[in-house]
């Protein structure tokens, strides 16, 4: 594709909008809090389409369609455990993790907040935190980074090399430059951007079949009986592996801080009308992406090379193929808002730890907003630059890498972020136990492959027992913690949380 070419422009018009946006963040920043959380002060709009945005990365657009594409209706199994899961974070955690993170001495980080509700003195807890944080994001930020190589490769003809470093620079920049505030107010166009193109494409696909179709065809002729089927080849493990990704939402550390992040949690249960809505459709449109997609390149077998080749460039060709090159650009566009609005997300809260939970804990508890920003700043190109290299494989593929990530997060965080929130009795030791128990069962499974089970399942079921069964066995929590911890349940209640 020449450097003139309407889809090249369109694409340059939204990289400059991103990079204008971030010089406005970078205004609107004046201490660590509004870099790493934005001051706390984003309204309902915001934080739900910054919520979604930053969840549903390159995937949404790529991997999902893709594993439709592949193998069939029976993947949408993940989507529906995805909405399940989602409602529940939303209903459950958002709104009281809000108010709990602000009454726990204002807590900037999740490591920062399990080190003030659990009373951790020698910032054990808060280590191990970091460095999980640090373990799964880094392998998650590298799924972005492949994710962006895979766009410019695709469009611009790039090698996989210098396509890796130009999708990643893309989004580096303005997360450089604005912080939280500009990741924030990205994620709300980029978040418009990816609804519109998932509605868009499976539309003109389901158009294009028809326009082609012979007498007597209908566009189902263009699909077989095993893809239309949303139990073929299923086992249960099978089932409740896609259904379990649901349960990773709980401990997502780049979900949780834009719901710390809210203004308030009065906010939060319009954010969670907003963020559902715009979820199940986007689902449902990544989903109808793949299918419909199996039915026009059965139709057009002349133009299905690239997707037999790798199927998830389905969303990539049905957009050349189906749209004007300046209507394509914008689709495509779409893609590198997904990758953007969550690779942002995860190198800020990577760079987050680094700078609060590391270098402010342990290395210079007297340094200044201004050097701590600039810290902050400085974490995001080394986090960048490790991702960038554990991408180096061109091999890689998007959704097998967010998975191990996914499943990472979940069962560390999930089970402890719970337990915080409602039980009075949990305590320190318990919650260094969930956390480590959690992690350690996702890296070993993951390695052994153990009954086809995703490794966030048994990691979850692990993690929570450590949790419980530690927490019995040591010293009550202190009646300081626990008093803190009823006030925030009791102002909880009175808010209708």
């Amino acid at each position: 594709m020449s450097w003139n070419h309407p889809t090249f422009f369109m694409f340059g018009v939204y990289l400059a909008g991103m990079l204008l946006i971030g010089w406005l963040g970078y205004r609107y920043t004046r201490d660590l809090s509004d870099y790493i959380l934005g001051g706390r002060r984003l309204g309902s709009f915001v934080t739900a389409l910054s919520a979604g945005a930053s969840d549903m990365s390159g995937w949404l657009l790529m991997g999902l369609p893709g594993a439709v594409f592949v193998s069939g209706i029976k993947e949408s199994w993940i989507a529906i455990g995805l909405t399940i899961g989602a409602y529940l974070n939303w209903r459950l955690v958002a709104a009281r993790l809000r108010l709990f993170t602000e009454r726990a001495d204002n807590a900037l980080t999740l490591p920062d907040y399990f080190a003030s509700r659990f009373e951790d003195n020698n910032n054990l807890l808060r280590i191990i935190s970091a460095i999980v944080i640090l373990i799964f994001f880094t392998l998650y930020c590298a799924s972005g980074v492949v994710a962006g190589a895979r766009l410019f490769e695709n469009m611009f003809g790039l090698q996989y090399d210098t396509a890796l470093w130009v999708g990643a620079c893309c989004t580096i920049i303005y997360v450089f430059i604005g912080g939280f505030l500009a990741v924030s107010w990205t994620d709300t166009i980029q978040a418009s951007l990816m609804i519109t193109a998932l509605l868009l494409a499976p539309i003109m696909a389901y158009a294009a079949i028809n326009g082609t179709l012979q007498d007597g065809q209908v566009w189902q002729d263009f699909i077989s009986p095993a893809q239309f089927d949303l139990m073929d080849g299923a086992t249960a493990v099978g089932i409740i592996s896609l259904l379990a990704w649901g349960l990773g939402y709980f401990g997502q550390p780049h979900i949780l801080v834009r719901f710390m992040a809210a203004d308030s949690p009065a906010s939060i249960p319009r954010a969670r009308r907003i963020s559902m809505t715009w979820m199940i459709l986007c689902l449902g449109g990544a989903v109808a992406v793949g299918f419909f997609g199996i039915a026009y390149f059965n139709a057009h077998p002349g133009l299905d090379t690239a997707v037999r080749a790798n199927g998830e460039s389905v969303f990539m060709e049905l957009a050349r193929q189906l749209f004007s090159p300046w209507i394509a650009g914008l689709l495509l566009a779409a893609i590198l808002a997904a990758i953007m609005s969550t690779l942002s997300c995860q190198l800020l809260v990577c760079a987050s730890a680094l700078t609060e939970d590391i270098y402010r804990t342990f290395i210079n508890r007297e340094a200044s907003q201004k050097q701590l920003v600039w810290i902050g700043r400085s974490m995001v190109l080394i986090i960048a630059l490790i991702a960038i290299f554990m991408a180096g494989d061109p091999d890689s593929k998007v959704l097998s890498m967010v998975s191990y990530a996914w499943g990472g997060f979940g069962a560390a965080f999930g089970p402890v972020i719970i337990a915080s929130l409602f039980w009075h009795r949990v305590t320190r030791e318990g919650a260094l136990a969930g956390i480590v128990v959690g992690a350690v069962t996702v890296l070993v499974w993951k390695q052994n492959g153990w009954l086809g089970l995703y490794e966030i399942v048994p990691g979850f079921i692990l993690g929570g027992i450590a949790i419980v069964v530690t927490s019995l066995l040591s010293s009550p929590p202190s009646p300081a913690m626990q008093e803190k911890w009823r006030q925030a349940g009791e102002e909880a209640r009175r808010l209708g949380l």
